[in-house]
């Protein structure tokens, strides 16, 4: 949509739902190296606006508009998101499984070859509420599961929330991305 890439953002995804419903999904563009920009929700407000009358103009049927920022768990569409993602935990959902299974859960990371990588460890078992050792943790086996774009039905960034509002200690040890435990399907 020219009215988006005309106000400087980039179109992540475009649904037609039911009811009429049209939802555009931007993003500031990617610069390598360059902070990250955040969509505020006056520049969901602004690109509304335009879109609008953009609409309009072009005679697009639609009886609601929503406008919104990609979210935590963002999907990933191509290269240049996975480029822009590398190290972040995502989702993946292959075309056709892998040892049983289509759905994954790691650290996304790019191989040599320039195949896609998700690296993660199997958790140790706890109770909830239970903390693991640093040394349990270690000793879990790691697991990596190779991939092209072309082999995956779909991709996401996996939100990791805190609702405990809890800093990192910044002496304790950073955990490593590649501890995150795959999910079943």
């Amino acid at each position: 949509m020219d009215a988006v890439r005309g106000l400087g953002f980039e179109l992540v995804e475009l649904e037609r739902l039911g009811g009429g419903l049209l939802r555009v999904t931007i993003d500031w563009p990617w610069q390598p190296g360059a902070p990250e920009r955040a969509v505020t929700v006056d520049d969901c407000e602004r690109v509304s606006n335009q879109l609008q009358y953009a609409l309009e103009v072009d005679g697009v049927d639609y009886a609601r508009l929503e406008v919104s920022s990609p979210g935590i768990d963002r999907p990933l569409r191509d290269a240049r998101d996975f480029e822009r993602f590398a190290g972040a935990v995502a989702e993946v959902t292959l075309r056709e499984p892998f040892e049983g299974r289509k759905k994954f859960r790691g650290a996304l990371q790019q191989g040599d070859d320039g195949r896609w990588m998700l690296v993660w460890r199997d958790a140790p078992h706890a109770k909830p509420g239970q903390r693991v050792s640093a040394r349990r943790l270690a000793a879990a086996p790691e697991h990596a599961l190779s991939f092209t774009l072309d082999e995956l039905h779909s991709a996401r960034l996996a939100p990791e929330l805190d609702f405990k509002g809890r800093a990192q200690d910044a002496g304790a040890p950073q955990p490593d991305v590649s501890e995150h435990a795959q999910t079943d399907e």
